[in-house]
């Protein structure tokens, strides 16, 4: 019965995550059934009272105790695991907080643990904000990272041993990114052969369960006009391209480098490629982004789980004001449903 069912996590609670959790439940309870939300009760009690529409009733509260109980829940209503200690008291709005951090945190690790347990049949994760997660001590930049300590762990191997990747993906653009968070410096001496083919070859897999065929990989060179031959830079000539030839040798269907002010616009509606593999974060992120954060949705590759969560942050300035929209993590939920083994065999 737990392979139905979906972990979604609370993110930090001092934003919208709550807010568009309540709502996703109260407005497509099709979508959200058999889900339930792993996080602190008071705060979602209170992030569910203030996304509640003017002369609406309270959308209705389940606690549950193990993860199948959220098959038993009527549609439309919330169930909600308490993680840990119920919180002393609530965090402000819209501001960073070192508990508002933690609570964020707990949430991913159990959610996690539950997943790679089979408690759970994937993990969709609300948004946690980088500086609360810093404030609470917490040593990982963001729930990639989270995540892959995680199965690390759970795996007995060094993190570095369970390489992952972040793709954004929306009805009309894939990208899968070379490096993360990391600095812009830091991420242009992460381009090299290994890391790029490893990018090709995690892609490949991954893609190829989730259409049922090989995908088509573009891969967008690091320098304007992929470097011109040399003239603009070298990554495309000493790590880009060999990696690519690499990865078309052992039967990848991948090209390129192509220049990245251009293979965006090739790649857009899924026309000439399946997904663009950038070489760093705003390189592959700006350009889903700016097609619509409604729809987008972050997947992590990888990971012997499934992890989706939706486009965008937690949004402080709108916090508690029942404003935030819903839609792309309506789709994030529908994204990793799609993604599990069944759904996959099924096509």
């Amino acid at each position: 019965m737990t392979a139905k069912v979906l972990a979604l996590t609370m993110g930090d609670p001092a934003g919208i995550g709550g807010e568009i959790l309540a709502r996703a439940f109260r407005e497509a309870p099709a979508v959200t059934a058999g889900c339930f939300v792993a996080g602190d009760l008071a705060h979602l009690r209170r992030a569910a009272a203030a996304a509640t529409p003017p002369g609406a009733a309270a959308l209705p509260i389940a606690l549950i105790e193990r993860p199948s109980q959220a098959l038993e829940v009527p549609r439309g209503c919330l169930p909600v695991l308490q993680v840990g200690a119920a919180a002393p008291a609530l965090v402000h709005w819209g501001r960073v907080q070192p508990q508002a951090g933690a609570m964020a945190a707990a949430a991913v690790t159990w959610a996690a643990r539950a997943a790679l347990a089979g408690e759970v049949a994937g993990v969709v994760t609300a948004p946690l904000h980088k500086e609360a997660l810093a404030a609470a001590g917490v040593d990982f930049p963001g729930h990639t990272e989270l995540l892959q300590h995680e199965t690390a762990a759970q795996l007995g191997r060094a993190a570095s041993d369970v390489p992952v990747r972040m793709m954004l993906a929306s009805d009309e653009l894939r990208t899968v990114l070379v490096s993360i968070h990391v600095s812009l410096r830091e991420a242009i001496e992460a381009v090299r052969t290994d890391s790029v083919l490893q990018t090709l070859r995690i892609t490949h897999e991954a893609l190829s369960r989730a259409l049922g065929r090989p995908p088509r990989m573009a891969v967008a060179g690091l320098n304007p006009h992929a470097g011109e031959g040399g003239l603009f830079g070298r990554e495309e000539i000493e790590h880009i391209a060999p990696a690519v030839e690499i990865a078309r040798r052992e039967g990848l269907d991948a090209s390129g480098p192509h220049p990245p002010d251009t293979i965006f616009m090739r790649a857009r509606g899924l026309r000439s490629f399946d997904v663009v593999v950038a070489m760093y974060h705003d390189q592959g992120l700006i350009p889903v982004k700016y097609l619509g954060l409604d729809k987008g949705v972050n997947v992590t590759l990888g990971l012997p789980l499934v992890r989706t969560s939706p486009d965008h942050g937690t949004a402080f300035d709108i916090a508690g004001t029942g404003q935030a929209d819903p839609s792309s993590l309506i789709e994030a939920i529908r994204v990793a449903r799609s993604l599990l083994p069944d759904a996959v065999a099924a096509r």
